[in-house]
């Protein structure tokens, strides 16, 4: 068993109880195909806040904001711009029932253009709506159609004392992958990513379950500078994380940054790495020309 998922298999703590019953996917999923549906109906913009909450993430410009901070409520739909379109192949949740995610392929105008990422939060009223959303342009040619049933993450059997408790767990075992990855992102990754997880490394496809993992991680730099945790959040369960924050790394000589975005999962090993992207920044504005 690697290393780091030794270490971080001290952060374990109970079993779920016996007879307990296992939450349900297909809300969330039901819940994103509505997102998408209104965003064809009623415009992106429109469709984006109406399924976010108020604190919701987006990474933009090559910084985390506020998704009611970039989003313009008074946008109306266009029928002439290319449509957006997305549908989920992926999905999970937690143990509470409470906090999970999506994922899946992206159409513009009919073409495929990439894979998005949304985690969801349940409100106090029982309707979902999704705290981050993003994505990256990993090839998206042989994702599944609208039409198929996205597999599923099979829900954690574990949990935390508390949300806060789950949080600082996950935020010791990312300064574990970010030491590591200091000297070698790979053997930091491969340490700490779930056999069955997902990894989006633009323009590959998706990276799906171990087998595809090493390929995916030779097309990123050998080495990052992974800071600790912006911001995410926990299940009430304890047993799913997600985390964003900045990466750093040389390419060709040259600073490149982005950010990366994390799914952990509590098992009996302990915390994995059941998802993570990158999403570079944009290239910086080339100055005026002279005269």
């Amino acid at each position: 068993m690697p290393r780091l998922i030794l270490f971080a298999a001290l952060l374990l703590t109970l079993a779920r109880p016996a007879g307990a019953q296992p939450a349900e996917a297909s809300h969330i999923v039901a819940a994103e195909r509505a997102f998408a549906a209104d965003g064809l109906a009623m415009g992106v913009d429109g469709s984006f806040l109406k399924w976010s909450t108020a604190d919701a993430i987006m990474i933009a410009g090559g910084a985390p904001r506020l998704a009611h901070e970039i989003l313009d409520p008074a946008a109306v739909l266009d029928p002439a711009a290319p449509s957006l379109v997305w549908w989920p192949t992926w999905a999970g949740i937690s143990k509470s029932g409470d906090l999970g995610f999506t994922t899946g392929g992206v159409e513009v105008g009919g073409a495929r253009t990439g894979h998005y990422f949304t985690i969801w939060k349940r409100q106090a009223d029982g309707s979902w709506k999704w705290v981050y959303d993003g994505g990256v342009g990993a090839d998206a040619s042989d994702t599944p159609g609208r039409e198929t049933e996205p597999l599923l993450l099979p829900t954690s059997i574990l949990e935390s004392s508390s949300p806060d408790t789950a949080m600082s767990e996950v935020r010791t075992v990312e300064a574990v992958l970010a030491a590591s990855a200091l000297r070698d992102q790979k053997e930091a990754h491969l340490s700490l990513l779930a056999p069955d997880g997902r990894l989006y490394v633009a323009p590959l496809p998706p990276a799906i379950g171990a087998a595809a993992f090493p390929a995916a991680l030779d097309a990123w730099p050998h080495r990052f500078e992974l800071s600790a945790p912006f911001g995410g959040g926990s299940s009430d369960a304890g047993d799913m994380v997600w985390t964003y924050g900045r990466a750093l790394w040389t390419q060709d000589e040259t600073p490149r940054a982005g950010h990366y975005v994390h799914l952990w999962q509590k098992r009996s090993m302990g915390w994995v790495l059941v998802f993570a992207q990158i999403i570079n920044d944009p290239p910086p504005t080339p100055p005026p020309a002279a005269g």
